[in-house]
């Protein structure tokens, strides 16, 4: 495939990039470069507040990918484990009985409740109004990869972290054949055999979130400063004076684009680690939430020409990322897309969804809290009239799982 000129220009960039190394040879090897983890609050509490989303929406999933979007519920409940889920099935959908109704016995099914099949609807608009956003972050990703190429099953692990519909391989990528091929058969369930090859290249995706800050900001002051990294430290957190200098050092470094030809880099230089940075900052800069597990970062590794350590460059730089340990799962966290109070300052169009989502499980569990409460009142009632001490023990019990209910709501 035949770069552009725009692209050979990068690629010589890069080769300049690279006959620079010299100045730097006597700074301390990347790799044994320490800095120490501490922990954001405000970052992990941005991961914890999507628990009860992931949590449900991985429930959901079970149902509507099964035939007919039915299934049995005795099947559903067998399921808690692989979804990850702290309560029993039906615990869960009767504190947000507003996602799956349930049929009657003796044969339960569970499929998707009024309020889901709207939720449905609205997502379907959703993707077709932002189809030309999802096919452009879709290339971009394949534009990163040295081969220009990615297996579908990786795209496919990934696709909610991008804000691709479960159907992108039906439902987007063959409404752009100039953009995209599918090499091989992805199966029923994208996890074939298959590649999504990139068939031209675009000098007007080339460009990382970084370039297009400057480009922004010339437009604004009429003069493009020169692309870089945002270094925003948090508070409390100091670096020793020889990490400093390193940092100071390499921040001068012309800044190498993600979608720039770098095969001509020392893997142990600090220009090739200027470029390996801005390969993941670009990452999570597609992403919608602008954060991304480790593991699901781990499978792009050949692709992207990540080194196997490359969990490590997060913490090597903490003025640009955060790593969280929340949720049972290390992610990787833009630090410059939150701001302090942990909420994204840029938002992603396809965050909507799951806006629209939390709407539906709030509107449920406020209808939890209220039949609470109605039999709390009752039980009170019966407790006045009667002084039932089956009554009294019951009211202690439902008083019990309110507090639950309560607790749940302040941790979701």
């Amino acid at each position: 495939m035949l770069l552009p000129a725009a692209a050979a220009a990068a690629a010589a960039a890069v080769a300049r990039a690279a006959s620079r190394v010299a100045p730097f040879s006597p700074v301390r090897r990347i790799s044994s470069l320490k800095v120490p983890w501490k922990r954001d609050p405000t970052l992990d509490a941005a991961i914890l507040r999507d628990r009860r989303f992931r949590q449900a929406s991985r429930l959901v999933r079970e149902v509507l990918l099964s035939p007919g979007r039915r299934l049995l519920f005795r099947y559903l409940t067998k399921r808690r484990e692989r979804i990850k889920l702290p309560v029993r099935v039906p615990t869960f959908l009767k504190r947000y009985p507003t996602l799956l109704s349930v049929s009657p016995p003796p044969k339960p099914v569970a499929f998707p409740s009024p309020q889901l099949l709207a939720f449905l609807d609205f997502a379907s608009r959703l993707y077709e109004l932002h189809a030309p956003l999802l096919a452009s972050r879709l290339a971009k990703l394949l534009m990163i990869s040295s081969t220009r190429a990615l297996p579908v099953t990786k795209i496919a692990s990934a696709k909610r972290d991008f804000g691709l519909p479960d159907d992108f391989l039906v439902g987007l990528v063959p409404r752009y054949p100039g953009l995209f091929r599918l090499l091989g058969d992805p199966g029923p369930d994208a996890s074939g055999n298959a590649f999504l090859l990139l068939v031209d290249w675009d000098d007007k995706l080339a460009k990382s979130a970084i370039e297009l800050k400057a480009d922004k900001e010339a437009d604004v002051v009429g003069i493009r400063p020169r692309p870089n990294f945002t270094v925003k430290m948090p508070k409390g957190f100091y670096l020793k004076k020889e990490m400093r200098e390193w940092v100071r050092d390499w921040l001068e470094l012309p800044y190498i684009s993600p979608y720039a030809d770098a095969s001509g880099l020392h893997p142990a230089s600090p220009e090739a680690e200027k470029r390996f940075i801005g390969v993941l900052h670009e990452l999570l800069s597609l992403t919608v939430d602008r954060r991304m597990a480790l593991p699901i970062i781990g499978k792009f590794c050949e692709e992207y020409r990540l080194p196997n350590a490359f969990a490590n460059a997060f913490t090597r730089h903490p003025g640009i990322f955060y790593v969280s340990l929340k949720g049972g799962i290390k992610t990787a966290i833009l630090r410059e897309a939150y701001d302090e109070k942990g909420e994204l300052v840029d938002r992603d169009p396809m965050l909507e969804l799951k806006e629209r989502f939390v709407a539906i499980m709030e509107e449920g569990y406020k209808e939890y809290l209220e039949d609470l409460k109605r039999k709390r009142e009752a039980l009170q009632k019966e407790r006045e009239d009667g002084g039932h001490k089956d009554a009294k023990v019951a009211l202690q019990i439902d008083d019990q799982l309110e507090g639950e209910g309560h607790s749940e709501a302040s941790e979701g």
